[in-house]
């Protein structure tokens, strides 16, 4: 339930949510400032990515989160909010590994950064002042780094240029398990299908992007040998309201 003078924003924080996900799960619900007493979503699952290499990390751009696959299958699965490349300077998919582990990492600003901010000096120090935060993990393409950020309100957003972004006590529960070597997967999956116990569940996150097609999403489910399973009902009321968390779609008949 909201608070008096309590934001969506805050609210994602709180539940170590990002932005995207307190906005697409509460449609209709001003996120700046929502009337107080208002019953909110709260998304609390998500379908995890295909990983074939343990330990490791996939980024999925489409949901703006980052899971964390320990060694064991039978360890949790941990994932965290993160903030992405804006336009003109996006995150790019590929398949990455940690190069280094950096602890209070300076800032060496990027050129195209300091012709738009000329008063940014060319390196900046630890501290409240480095948007890099406390921790930071640099990736085998030398200028993407997984780091912290003093600016907690753009995790789930469009809002870096090119790096990854988590909340602080995120990337420090983050940077306690990574290892250099480890691999790093960035995948651009707006749509994720996933079975339990034998019911099919499906999650978009479409917002603000090329929309998928109800006939690709269709071909999707063929390819996975499941259109005897879901009830067609449900897949279209799940893609127009586009929630961001997963919605069961199983044929409750069969």
């Amino acid at each position: 339930m909201v608070l008096q003078r309590e934001s969506l924003i805050e609210i994602a924080r709180r539940f170590d949510l990002g932005y995207n996900e307190i906005r697409d799960a509460n449609p209709g619900v001003d996120p700046v400032l929502p009337k107080p007493g208002t019953v909110v979503t709260i998304p609390s699952a998500w379908i995890p990515p295909a990983v074939s290499d343990r330990p490791s990390i996939v980024v999925n751009l489409a949901e703006l989160r980052l899971f964390y696959f320990p060694q064991s299958n039978s360890s949790a699965i941990e994932s965290y909010p993160i903030g992405i490349g804006d336009e003109g300077a996006e995150t790019p998919v590929g398949n990455f590994v940690i190069v280094e582990k950096i602890l209070d990492p300076s800032w060496h600003v990027p050129a195209s950064i300091r012709r738009q901010r000329p008063e940014l000096s060319a390196v900046v120090a630890p501290g409240v002042r480095n948007p890099l935060g406390r921790h930071a993990l640099r990736l085998s393409r030398q200028d993407m780094l997984i780091h912290g950020t003093n600016r907690p309100w753009g995790i789930g957003r469009r809002s870096s240029h090119g790096c990854l972004r988590l909340y602080p006590k995120d990337i420090a529960s983050l940077f306690v398990k990574a290892h250099k070597g480890m691999q790093v997967r960035i995948i651009d999956e707006p749509v994720k299908v996933g079975i339990k116990e034998g019911r099919v569940f499906i999650e978009f996150h479409c917002h603000g992007r090329e929309p998928v097609t109800v006939g690709e999403v269709l071909h999707m489910l063929a390819d996975l040998g499941l259109l005897q399973e879901i009830d067609m009902g449900k897949v279209i009321r799940a893609y127009y309201e586009n929630k961001g968390y997963p919605v069961e779609i199983t044929w409750t008949n069969r």
